[in-house]
């Protein structure tokens, strides 16, 4: 199989449990029933492993293996992250959440002793540093290694505003306040701005060289959705220094939940008041501040953030949308043929619709929505949200979903001739045909947000750790008692 370049995945190594905090549930526990589901996940992730390092080499530290974690971290403390064999550009927010935030996610996991991820680490932020041209307080979102110049005019929020996790803790441990400079500037010159079309909702698309806004498109899907995570996390990351992530936040989810957050309705204005399901999803605004009624897997990621930041800011109300959120993506997955949930999906709602088909039509009248895009990617953001939802509630229905997802993806994802599992290409097909690539994130992410739901909860704490928009665990300062300002 044709894999995508892989990353450190940093997953589930034993640590001292610590006090939980204000986001998990408390005294939670795994019934024993459920127990068998963590090897499942192992198992998984050994095949996927076995087939995918045939084609490109990954790494990870995790507890299904440590002899593959001792072959990867051999590998990746050779790997020169000043050049570049090949005169193409990188992502600097892909190489930062997957390279950068592996690093330091493995650095702090090994406890802090084994220096040469440290030094791998600021050597890639070094490099990564060109990203920033002159005065520019924005990142360009490409760099060419082997010249260091910046490439490409726009950006995006979420290119430009995910990266204060990772450059935060990298000048922590290295003593440099340049990264958390850099990548703080970044992330407030977002914020900051208030030419938005609602309060808290940054446009998409952003000028790396003005910081201005190059649309004003509202999503909380791909190119905005790690801008707007990462404003509540790197808030508990740094517990509040700056409050400015946490008004932005909860500025933005107030505007969400007034004017995005839609119930889904029968497209039949005769049943125009009658819900299917209950389903509270998310709509995108468009530059002519239209409603649009669009999801995707990507979004999926919001019922989770949601979860964590109301628990965070005491707020009752944030958590539940959170819940309902997290469980109109799962029943994305429960409505397909086999059981996975597409890349890209629509409703109707009571103020519009995206023009459906009569056979999508009538899917959304007995379903709630309606695919538009129904490939699966092996992507984790549905089975991100139900480990939050899990995590903060102990509803054994989300354990339920996880293990049905687990019995969906061996019956559909696994390729025979290799062991591995590949992207599907038509979730509502139960005779797809799937494409000749593995994601690293499917390791990274997806396979270790399902370990975690079905492990012990006192390791790996909500309220001991922030993960990365790579699932990669970063270790957290005692919290808050809240973090409502």
């Amino acid at each position: 199989m044709h894999v995508l370049c892989p990353t450190i995945a940093a997953a589930v190594l034993a640590l001292p449990v610590v006090q939980a905090g204000s986001i998990q549930k408390s005294g939670l526990t795994v019934p024993a029933k459920y127990a068998a589901q963590r090897d499942v996940v192992k198992q998984i992730f050994t095949d996927s492993w076995s087939a995918y390092q045939q084609f490109a080499f990954g790494t990870m530290r995790s507890t299904y293996s440590s002899d593959l974690y001792q072959v990867a971290r051999n590998h990746t403390i050779n790997v020169d992250f000043s050049s570049s064999k090949t005169g193409g550009t990188v992502s600097v927010f892909e190489t930062t959440i997957r390279y950068l935030g592996g690093l330091l996610s493995a650095y702090e996991l090994t406890g802090k002793t084994d220096t040469v991820l440290l030094d791998k680490a600021k050597q890639l932020g070094d490099k990564l540093a060109f990203a920033w041209v002159g005065s520019n307080v924005l990142p360009y979102p490409a760099l060419n290694f082997s010249s260091n110049s910046a490439s490409a005019s726009n950006t995006n929020i979420a290119e430009a505003g995910t990266l204060v996790l990772e450059w935060g803790r990298l000048s922590e441990y290295t003593g440099d306040t340049k990264y958390k400079t850099l990548a703080e500037k970044a992330m407030s010159a977002i914020a900051s701005r208030t030419d938005t079309l609602l309060p808290g909702l940054a446009g998409q698309g952003v000028q790396p060289a003005t910081g201005a806004f190059s649309n004003k498109y509202i999503s909380w899907g791909g190119a905005s959705d790690s801008y707007f995570e990462y404003l509540i996390k790197y808030a508990r990351q740094t517990n509040n220094a700056n409050q400015l992530w946490v008004k932005t936040w909860r500025t933005a989810v107030d505007s969400t939940l007034r004017s995005l957050a839609k119930v889904h309705t029968l497209d039949s204005p005769r049943y125009i008041r009658t819900t299917v399901g209950n389903w509270l999803m998310i709509a995108d605004m468009d530059t002519s501040s239209r409603l649009r009624h669009v999801g995707s897997h990507l979004q999926c990621f919001h019922g989770g953030n949601f979860i964590m930041g109301g628990k965070l800011l005491d707020n009752d109300t944030i958590v539940q949308a959170g819940i309902r959120m997290t469980d109109a993506c799962v029943n994305t997955y429960a409505s397909t043929a086999t059981g996975i949930g597409p890349e890209g999906f629509a409703w109707v709602s009571a103020d519009g619709n995206e023009g459906p088909s009569a056979a999508q039509t009538a899917f959304n009248n007995i379903h709630g929505f309606y695919v538009t895009d129904g490939s699966y990617d092996l992507r984790p953001e549905v089975m991100e949200s139900n480990f939050y939802a899990w995590r903060a509630t102990g509803n054994v229905q989300y354990l339920d979903n996880a293990a049905a997802f687990l019995e969906a993806a061996n019956a559909r994802l696994r390729v025979s001739a290799t062991g591995g599992y590949a992207v599907l290409n038509d979730v509502q097909n139960t005779a797809s045909s799937q494409r000749d690539r593995t994601e690293s994130f499917w390791f990274a992410e997806t396979l270790k947000y399902l370990y975690l739901t079905f492990d012990d909860p006192s390791r790996y704490s909500l309220d001991n750790y922030v993960f990365n928009t790579e699932a990669h665990p970063l270790i957290a300062p005692t919290a808050l008692a809240t973090y409502n300002v």
